[in-house]
């Protein structure tokens, strides 16, 4: 097939996703694909089928320990770089290997459904609900076998001008100690641990910095970890621990950050909770072909799902992947499954 992946973008995880992009495209090479590799928000001069390569294997892409600067790029004031939509069309399919933004949040996948062109993934309902936290947690409020911690909207219009009466309701609704995070970010951009009255402000500031929306949800302290959904498949729980801090950009993307163990060492009945847990919300949400939820097992017992992931990771560190190995399924193989299940959606319809 004829394959284009589609990375970069503008958002604060245009890094995650370059190398996201340069890693899934050399795999599909290795499956025998003949694929372009394609930054969103990149110029294309000319259009042909010379773009599409039978072998990337020199392309790479770093990870700073910080997030991009995209300012420049959001100023040119357009998503698609001159002639990525025209590349896109020439394709089989576009493997999204975005993460965050338009990219994540079901708008990219709304354009492409409007122009006919096959992608991998969620489709733009699952991707929109999925990357709302809030929205998310209203509509696994009621799911039987998925528990989500307690939590709050935060919103910039009622926020700004009203900083330390916001503070005080936000304290009385969630307590101390409590999680700030961006309502639609990803990669744990903008994401702080409160753990004392005078970090509430500076955390709902930066949060909403990000984004208009945000969420303040009671911390629970466990142990984390994610459980990948392949083909409506639960894979095994892998258990993330940051060596310092907690699971933050720089922990998830630099190497000898975190130790990460799959499959977890559970008793087999936590697992399978967390397994059970992960399918229902990636049913509940609408999604198909992957996803990945991440969880908290407290100190204190009890399993609470956290967010659902419809574009998880493809680095050589990310979650997914690992949980695919452990059972037996190499990184090649991962890719070409999630093509695979992508276009079973469309012989459906």
């Amino acid at each position: 097939m004829k394959i284009v992946v589609l990375c970069g973008g503008i958002s604060p995880e245009r890094d995650v996703s370059l190398s996201t992009g340069a890693q899934v495209a050399k795999a599909l090479c290795k499956k025998g694909h003949r694929v372009a590799l394609v930054d969103s928000a990149a110029d294309i001069d000319k259009v042909s089928d010379d773009l599409f390569k039978s072998d990337l294997g020199g392309v790479s892409a770093l990870i700073g320990d910080t997030a991009p600067d995209i300012g420049a790029l959001m100023e040119r004031g357009e998503y698609f770089g001159r002639n990525v939509i025209e590349v896109c069309r020439a394709a089989d399919v576009v493997f999204t290997a975005m993460h965050g933004g338009a990219g994540e949040d079901g708008s990219l996948q709304a354009a492409f459904d409007l122009l006919g062109i096959k992608y991998t993934g969620s489709g733009h309902k699952g991707c929109a609900v999925s990357m709302d936290k809030v929205v998310t947690k209203r509509i696994m409020a009621p799911v039987k076998g998925v528990s989500m911690p307690r939590g709050v909207a935060l919103n910039r219009g009622d926020f700004d001008g009203n900083e330390l009466s916001y503070t005080d309701e936000v304290l009385k609704e969630v307590g101390l100690p409590m999680v700030i995070k961006p309502a639609g970010g990803g990669s744990s951009v903008g994401v702080s641990i409160v753990r004392e009255e005078a970090e509430l402000l500076p955390a709902i500031e930066l949060a909403l910095s990000y984004e208009p929306k945000a969420v303040a949800e009671e911390y629970i302290k466990g142990r984390e970890f994610s459980v990948g959904v392949l083909g409506g498949r639960a894979l095994p729980p892998i258990e993330i621990k940051p060596k310092s801090g907690f699971y933050d950009y720089k922990n998830k993307y630099q190497s000898g950050m975190t130790d990460e163990i799959c499959p977890a060492d559970i008793p087999e009945e936590v697992a399978e909770e967390m397994k059970a847990a992960a399918v229902k919300v990636h049913e509940e949400l609408g999604l198909s072909a992957y996803s990945r939820t991440d969880f908290i097992l407290a100190d204190e017992g009890g399993v609470y799902a956290l967010e659902a992931n419809t574009l998880p990771g493809m680095t050589a560190m990310s979650l997914l992947p690992q949980e695919a190995k452990a059972v037996g399924i190499g990184f090649p193989e991962l890719c070409q499954i999630i093509v695979n299940e992508s276009l079973n959606k469309y012989d459906k319809d």
